[in-house]
């Protein structure tokens, strides 16, 4: 008996079920430890500006033109459904104002982090990727680099500098954008459209969204340093890390967003206009 049950044991042990649970939880743990270690990088001394630059110059030129070509049509997408919307509802003097909040609270931040975990995640990753599969990275840390203060900081902090930048740009183009549509292929009234923004938008959902896209930076940074450090299996190996990349950090960006958004209203509470 003792042994048909030690038998079964090892039988469940070996299923490809709780193989994949270990491997979860095993690959949760490594990535908390590579936050935490980041952390600990943080307060030190020495810190690689000049990798800090280069890495925020590269990171905007990948992303800025994409986010400026999306701004556009976000701004007009999300004015021509509230308008549509204000419409129906009789409240066309509201429509400049709901457009503005939708785009300031939701649009610009999320917009960023999708273009940046797309674009600027993923460059971070396959970075690190290829040189990991060179063996740069284990000759460095033979060498006694801290790879984590050296490169990772670096790149994690120019990834939430970036993405607080482009949250900017895409609230002040999409808003434009916004403008435009509402005012010359809806009909809309100039004056009461850029009157109404002070009716629900605030100065607290400014500094929330760029909140949310400093957040959205880190994250992206992190996840793109942590992906491609640990990859593996040469090029094939790194292209599968990139999509693990884009794929964990959309997954992180919209239930960290969740839990911000949740937090913004309980600390701001929405009053009417």
């Amino acid at each position: 008996m003792a042994g048909s049950v030690a038998s079964a044991r090892r039988v469940a042990d070996r299923s490809p079920l709780s193989t994949q649970i270990r491997d979860l939880l095993a690959g949760i743990g490594d990535f908390v430890d590579f936050v935490l270690a980041i952390c600990r990088a943080v307060p030190r001394r020495n810190f690689n500006t000049p990798e800090l630059i280069r890495e925020a110059w590269k990171l905007a030129g990948i992303v800025i033109v994409p986010t400026a070509l999306v701004s556009i049509p976000l701004g007009a997408v999300v004015a021509l459904q509230i308008g549509s919307l204000t419409q129906q509802l009789g409240a066309q003097s509201f429509a400049g104002a709901a457009s503005v909040v939708a785009i300031v609270r939701e649009g610009a931040p999320i917009a960023t982090a999708l273009l940046l975990a797309g674009a600027g995640g993923s460059a971070i990753c396959a970075d690190f990727g290829s040189r990991k599969i060179r063996e740069e990275i284990d000759a460095l840390e033979v060498l006694g680099v801290d790879v984590i203060h050296r490169f990772v900081l670096p790149r994690v902090v120019a990834a939430a500098i970036v993405a607080v930048l482009l949250t900017s740009v895409v609230m002040g183009v999409g808003i434009a954008g916004g403008y435009l549509f509402n005012v010359m292929l809806q009909g809309g009234t100039s004056g009461v459209y850029v009157q109404s923004f002070a009716t629900l938008a605030t100065i607290p959902d400014l500094w929330s969204s760029l909140v949310k896209g400093l957040v959205f930076g880190i994250i992206a940074g992190v996840v793109g340093s942590y992906k491609g450090l640990h990859a593996s299996g040469g090029p094939k190996g790194v292209g599968q890390a990139v999509n693990e990349t884009v794929v964990m950090t959309f997954l992180l960006l919209f239930t960290v967003n969740f839990f911000l958004t949740t937090a913004y209203f309980a600390l701001f509470p929405q009053v009417g206009g």
